[in-house]
């Protein structure tokens, strides 16, 4: 599964999500979604948004870990 650490790059960089969202040009609905990991898909343009903005790479906010299998 893929987890989404949006909100601990922007606690590193201590911007809100309402701030973050106007300098990117995203609802802050939208952001907020992508931020809870509740996003099915993100565009590249706004993931290169992101990353401009907080000065991060992808993997900083993108993360894969396995799923654990129930026994």
């Amino acid at each position: 599964m893929i987890i989404v650490n949006l909100d601990i790059m922007m606690a590193k960089r201590k911007i809100s999500l309402t701030e973050l969202a106007e300098k990117i040009d995203i609802t802050p609905a939208n952001l907020s979604i992508l931020k809870t990991g509740k996003a099915k898909a993100i565009r590249f343009s706004t993931l290169e948004a992101i990353c401009k903005e907080l000065d991060c790479q992808p993997g900083d906010i993108l993360e894969f870990r396995e799923e654990e299998e129930e026994s």
